[in-house]
This record gives C-alpha cells, sequence and structure tokens, in this order.
C-alpha cells in the first residue's frame, strides 16, 4: 500500500488534532518551572498553520503537492525550537517526496532522513535525549525495514514504535529530565502527531478536536480549534486584609471555575490570573482576602473573532522599499521596552519574547518591513533564535541574528551599533556587547518542581542570572536586591532595573530605594517602566 495524497491531507489535519487534544500533557513534560511558550502548544500552533493550509487542498492532489504545501505552511508558523525543528522534520518530507504521486515506505524513509538532517544542522549544539534524538533513532531502526515489500501504513506504525522505545530512553541522556520523572517533550509531541497521521493512514477515522462529535473537514478542523477553551481573561490585583486564609484555597477555586490559574502573593499583595467562563465568581473569592485593587477582565472570544476578521480582510504586505544601509528588528513585549528598542534604533518591533514566541512568519514580515539592505534581527530569547535564523532564509535582504538571548543583550547589542563602521565590524561589536552584560530575570514558579537542585513550588518568585534559577524567595524587593548583588562584578559600574506589568509603580519605586541603600554609591542605577509581562523584574547589569 502507497500513500496518496488525499491520504496524506487527512493525516497531516488527523496529526495536527491529536497534538492539539494532548498539548497539555506535552506542556506539562517540561521540567523547567518559569512560564514558557511551551513545547506542546508550539508544536500544535506550528502544524496548525498547515491545516489552514490545507483546507482547501482538493483530493486529487499528488502526495509531493501536499508535504510541499504542509511544510512550506509549518516553516513559516513555526514557533519556538520544538515548532522549526517540527518544521524541519516535514521539510524533509517534502524534499523526499518531491514530485511523487504516492508514498511508499522507502519514500517515507528517505524522507525522514532529510528531515532528520536538517534538523541536526539547524542547531549548533545538538542535544542528545530531545526529539533530535527520538526522530533519528526511530529512522535508523526502520531504514531496512523499509526496503522489504512493507507498506506505507506499516512502515509509519513500526516508525512510531522505534520512536516510543528512543523517547523511554532520554532520562538516561538527559539527567534533567531522569531527576524530574519524565521523557522529552519535544519527542512525545512528535510521536503523538506520528500516532495522530497514522490513526487515518491505516484505514481508520481522522481524530477529532476534543469535544467533537465527528471528524472534521480541514476547515472546520482549523476554526474549532482556535476556540478559546474559556471566555474571560480575568486578572485582578487583592490588598490582602484577612490573614487567615489561605491563598491556596483561592487557587483551588480558580481551578475548578477555569484554566491557567496563577496566584502570586508577595507581602499581602495578591495578584490573580485566570481563564474562566465566571470571572464573577473568581472576583467573589477573591474578596474573601481583601479589597480589589485593580481588576481587567478581557472576553477572549471576542477579541480572537476580531484578529480572525482583521486577518481575513488584509493582506500580506509588500517588503519595505530600502532607503538606508542598516537596520534593526526586535522582539520584545512591554510598551516601555518596546519603546526602549525604538529610542535605540530599531525599525520594527515584533511582540513577543517568554510565552509568545513569534512565528517564523512574524520575523520575517519585521525583516522585510525593515527599510534596509542589510538587517541585525535581535530575537532576545533562546526560544525565538532558531524561529529567526529560519526567517533568515526566506528574505533576499542580508540579515545578521544575533544570538540575544535576554532583553539586556539585545539593549547592549544596540547601544554598542556605530553607523560609521560596516556590516562585518558592527556584527563583531555587537556580539562582543553581548557577552559583556549580566541579565538578571525575576519571574514565579508555574509549577512545582525539583530543578537544577531546587525544590520549587507553584508561584514560588524565581531569580535567574543570565537564564539559570539562582535561589527562590518570598519577597519581590529582596529579590532584587539580592540577585543585582549578584550580578555584581568588579568592573560594574550601570545597572538597569526594568519592572513589569504586574509591579504597581509604588512597589517599583521602594524596590529602587531599596537596592539603592546596597548598591555602591559608585553604579548608577536607572528605573525604568519596562511593563513586561511575565518578568516582575528585568536587570541589566553592565
Amino acid at each position: 500500500m502507497v500513500i496518496s495524497g488525499k491520504l496524506l491531507r487527512d493525516a497531516l489535519i488527523s496529526g495536527a488534532n491529536n497534538i492539539f487534544n494532548n498539548k497539555v500533557e506535552v506542556d506539562e513534560l517540561n521540567v523547567f518551572p518559569v512560564p514558557d511558550g511551551d513545547t506542546g502548544t508550539n508544536m500544535s500552533m506550528t502544524i496548525k498553520n498547515a491545516v489552514d493550509e490545507l483546507q482547501n487542498t482538493p483530493d486529487g492532489a499528488t502526495a509531493g503537492d501536499v508535504a510541499k504545501k504542509a511544510a512550506s505552511a509549518m516553516l513559516r508558523g513555526a514557533r519556538g525550537n520544538s515548532g522549526v525543528i517540527l518544521s524541519l522534520l516535514f521539510r524533509g518530507l517534502s524534499k523526499g517526496l518531491a514530485g511523487k504521486e504516492t508514498a511508499s515506505a522507502e519514500d517515507l524513509s528517505t524522507a525522514l532522513k532529510i528531515g532528520v538532517d536538517a534538523a541536526y544542522k539547524s542547531v549548533m549544539k545538538p542535544t542528545e535525549g530531545t526529539i533530535l534524538t527520538v526522530s533519528r533513532e526511530a529512522w535508523e531502526n526502520t531504514a531496512a525495514l523499509a526496503k522489504t515489500s512493507i507498506s506505507a501504513a506499516e512502515f509509519i506504525n513500526a516508525y512510531i514504535e522505534e520512536a516510543k522505545k528512543s523517547l523511554e530512553h532520554t532520562p538516561e541522556l538527559l539527567p534533567a529530565l531522569k531527576k524530574a520523572g519524565v521523557v522529552d517533550a519535544g519527542g512525545m509531541g512528535f510521536i503523538v502527531i506520528l500516532e495522530g497521521m497514522y490513526a487515518v493512514l491505516s484505514g481508520g477515522a481522522m481524530i477529532a478536536l476534543a469535544g467533537d462529535t465527528k471528524p472534521k473537514t480541514p476547515a472546520a478542523a482549523a476554526a474549532a480549534e482556535q476556540e478559546p477553551a474559556y471566555s474571560y481573561n480575568a486578572e485582578f490585583v487583592i490588598k490582602k486584609t484577612n490573614e487567615a486564609r489561605d491563598t491556596a484555597a483561592l487557587r483551588a477555586v480558580l481551578e475548578t471555575i477555569g484554566g491557567n490559574a496563577s496566584v502570586v502573593d508577595d507581602d499581602g499583595i495578591v495578584k490573580v490570573h485566570v481563564h474562566t467562563n465566571h470571572p464573577g465568581k473568581a472576583l467573589e473569592e477573591g474578596l474573601k482576602l481583601g479589597e480589589l485593587d485593580t481588576v481587567t477582565i478581557e472576553n477572549m472570544r471576542k477579541t480572537q473573532k476580531d484578529v480572525i476578521k482583521a486577518g481575513s480582510q488584509g493582506s500580506k504586505k509588500a517588503p519595505a522599499a530600502i532607503t538606508k544601509d542598516t537596520g534593526f528588528a526586535a522582539v520584545a513585549a512591554g510598551a516601555g521596552i518596546e519603546a526602549l528598542f525604538r529610542d535605540l534604533g530599531a525599525d520594527q518591533i515584533v511582540r513577543g519574547g517568554q510565552t509568545m514566541n513569534p512565528s517564523t512568519e512574524d520575523l520575517l514580515e519585521a525583516i522585510e518591513q525593515t527599510p534596509a539592505k542589510n538587517v541585525f534581527v535581535l530575537p532576545n530569547n533562546k526560544n525565538i533564535i532558531m524561529a529567526a535564523e529560519q526567517a533568515a532564509q526566506l528574505t533576499d535582504r542580508n540579515v545578521c541574528v544575533l544570538q540575544t538571548r535576554t532583553i539586556p543583550q539585545g539593549i547592549s547589542a544596540l547601544m554598542n551599533y556605530d553607523p560609521s563602521d560596516d556590516f562585518k565590524a558592527n556584527r563583531a561589536a555587537m556580539t562582543e556587547a553581548i557577552d559583556r552584560v549580566g541579565s538578571g530575570q525575576i519571574t514565579f514558579a508555574v509549577r512545582d518542581s525539583e530543578y537544577d537542585g531546587h525544590k520549587i513550588k507553584q508561584g514560588d518568585i524565581l531569580a535567574m542570572d543570565n537564564g539559570k534559577i539562582v535561589f527562590t524567595e518570598k519577597s519581590l524587593t529582596k529579590s532584587l536586591v539580592k540577585l543585582t548583588k549578584r550580578l555584581l562584578t568588579s568592573s560594574s559600574s550601570f545597572v538597569t532595573v526594568l519592572y513589569g506589568a504586574d509591579v504597581p509603580d509604588e512597589d517599583a519605586n521602594e524596590a529602587y530605594e531599596a537596592l539603592r541603600s546596597k548598591i555602591s554609591s559608585d553604579i548608577e542605577i536607572a528605573l525604568v517602566n519596562g511593563g513586561q509581562p511575565v518578568y516582575y523584574y528585568i536587570i541589566s547589569v553592565e
């Protein structure tokens, strides 16, 4: 048996539905406890982009045409490192099936090998025990089988079984996985997609989206996947007056009426976030703790409909005319941080960062809207670098993706740009500047975890030194002082503190005064309202 274009199309949609249905379970395999653009979500959004493209593909399309359309859409919709690697694996499928009416077992094996090679080449330092290992070992252990008389569907089933064996071994290759008692999230997500595809390839029905009673047409599947699980996004701050009531009780109630619940108690100021269909109940429970200070409630379904409507009415922008030699595109979130990057010369801002990984398409558009022959891209997050590098390959402009993993690194790079130097000299100077700056972030734990020697509880304040968790705290102010002192060196002369959307101005100023009293007067300290989500404070030390 070979796979026709129609069968491959339906299998891809089924795989996309399966990862959407199981993305939370895949997300929960992430061992890093900070808020993140989680693996399952990123992989689901990546392949969902292919569903949107495939929904109008005719039944008579060839396997090669279907694979090409899916791979192109996935590459442009790729989000996060896991999404980029997934798109490269399917790009291999496209190359291996190019010009083919149908796909045999040997065709699929050849295509998977192309994808595995491309995925490995895309990572500067490939880490074993990840989706890379799972996809490679599954291919190695089925390559000989593909040359027999086995059917294409039987080959995929065998590949899945070998992938599962490899996945079970990932904790032996990555100590963090073994300590947490989990397998690799990316490898699991890949298998979930393949299992969804096999449901169709084996002659069964297309996997429907969770909650549906019948398989979806491509158009219906795409529409259903976009539907939010809850109607409202509620965020509010409580000035705690009932000290006898535990915030854990509030979190427990929120989890029964919604999802994505977060309750952080910082010296009597309780910050709450939840997605729910009953925001009134959430507020009532909050009142049991004390007085409501600020309340924000957003209708997510209405917002989604507005976005979809705007997208359907719009069209892709034409590239900006080149009017200068060098330009910049930066990824940032928060009005203050975005303004800071613009003041430093950024032509385009891509809104995103931690928990909000922009797609390859988003980054490509920013590059092409920069009116310059040479474009420097500042990802400012380690999980965005790969998507930026893929975007750089899709444009005719000369692009350099600087390896900025934090906002302070991005700011430092821009500050060291010299318009009198050429592209090569600036690339060297800006790269050197990235290594000189110390970056600190203070955020909260989204899950219980034991990570790198730290026993962490959901809601704990986490302090990170250049991306590494170094301690937990109960007080934001103490965290700021302690982390900044840790970042300082004998040559440090300037500290910038960017405070986030969840930190009131009054609290930020008090924290600044506490920091000022503990740091040498020889060191200049600047306090800036960054307005960023996720991070209470971002600290830059130079």
